[in-house]
C-alpha cells in the first residue's frame, strides 16, 4: 500500500509539472510564432470600456488561449488553460481586464495610454493554432468648442450694409479631432469650401440684413464623440471692425459612440 501511495504522489507531481510546462511552452510558442496580419481596428473612449473579440473559425474548439499586449510594451494579460480563466498578471492593465466565456477580452476603464496592438493565440483540441492581432485606439471625449467672432474692416469693394465675418473655432486640450460647420435654420446647410481655412477651423462668411437671425454651428468630432457650439454672427457686426467677441454656446448634451458624419 505504501508503494502505491508513493507512485500516486509521484504521478500527481509529474502531471502538475507537465501542466505548468505545457502552459509555459505555449507562452514561448506564442512568442515565436510568425507575426500575424493586423486585424480589426477597435476604438474606445477614455473612461469607457472596449471588447476585444477572439474570433474562431467554425469547428474550432479552443483548448488554450493567451491574450497579450504587444505595444508599447509586451505584457501577458489573460490566459485560458485547462478550463480555467486567469487575468491576475502583472501589467498596466492589472485589475482592468475581464476574460469572458467566449474568450473575448474586456478592458475597463480605458486610459489615454491604452492605445496599442493586442494579440490572442488560440489552440484547439487538435493542436492547431491561430493568432489574431487587434489595434486599439483610445480617444478623449470631445469637449465643448469655443467660437470667436472676428469682424473684418470694411473695404472699398464691400457692398453697403454687409458685414465680413471670420468665425474661429477651437477645442481646448485635445488632438485628433475634425472641425466642420453648419448653417442653421436655412434650407441649405452646406458651407462652401472656399470659405474654410486652417483645416476647417476658421470660417469666413459675408452677411447682409437678411442674415440677422442666421446662426452657424461649429462641430468638433472624433470617432467616438462629438460636440458643438452655435453663434449668430450678425449680432457682432455693429462692433468696430477688427474687434472680436468670444462666444461659448450653451452646452448641448454630448453624444458618444455615435460620431457625427
Amino acid at each position: 500500500m505504501f508503494w502505491i501511495s508513493v507512485v500516486e504522489v509521484v504521478c500527481l507531481l509529474l502531471r502538475r509539472r507537465m501542466a505548468v510546462w505545457s502552459l509555459w511552452s505555449l507562452l514561448l510558442w506564442g512568442g515565436l510564432l510568425p507575426a500575424a496580419d493586423t486585424g480589426a481596428q477597435v476604438q474606445g473612449q477614455v473612461g469607457g470600456s472596449v471588447l476585444l473579440v477572439a474570433e474562431r473559425p467554425p469547428g474550432f474548439q479552443v483548448r488554450e488561449a493567451i491574450w497579450r499586449s504587444l505595444w508599447p510594451s509586451e505584457e501577458l494579460l489573460a490566459t485560458f488553460f485547462r478550463g480555467s480563466r486567469e487575468t491576475l498578471y502583472h501589467s498596466r492593465f492589472l485589475g482592468r481586464t475581464q476574460l469572458h466565456s467566449n474568450l473575448s477580452l474586456e478592458l475597463q476603464p480605458l486610459e489615454s495610454g491604452d492605445s496599442g496592438n493586442f494579440s490572442v493565440l488560440l489552440v484547439d483540441t487538435g493542436g492547431r493554432a491561430q493568432t489574431q492581432i487587434l489595434q486599439l485606439k483610445v480617444y478623449d471625449a470631445v469637449p465643448r468648442p469655443v467660437v470667436q467672432v472676428f469682424i473684418a474692416v470694411p473695404g472699398d469693394a464691400q457692398p453697403p450694409k454687409t458685414c465680413q465675418v471670420f468665425l474661429s473655432c477651437s477645442a481646448p486640450n485635445i488632438s485628433d479631432i475634425t472641425y466642420s460647420w453648419r448653417r442653421e435654420r436655412t434650407i441649405d446647410f452646406d458651407i462652401e469650401s472656399q470659405g474654410l481655412f486652417t483645416d476647417g477651423q476658421v470660417l469666413r462668411v459675408s452677411l447682409g440684413p437678411g442674415d440677422k437671425g442666421v446662426a452657424y454651428s461649429c462641430i468638433v468630432s472624433n470617432p467616438v464623440s462629438w460636440d458643438l457650439a452655435t453663434v449668430t454672427p450678425w449680432e457682432s457686426c455693429h462692433h468696430e471692425g477688427g474687434k472680436k467677441k468670444n462666444v461659448c454656446a450653451d452646452r448641448v448634451a454630448p453624444e458618444t459612440e455615435n460620431p457625427l458624419v
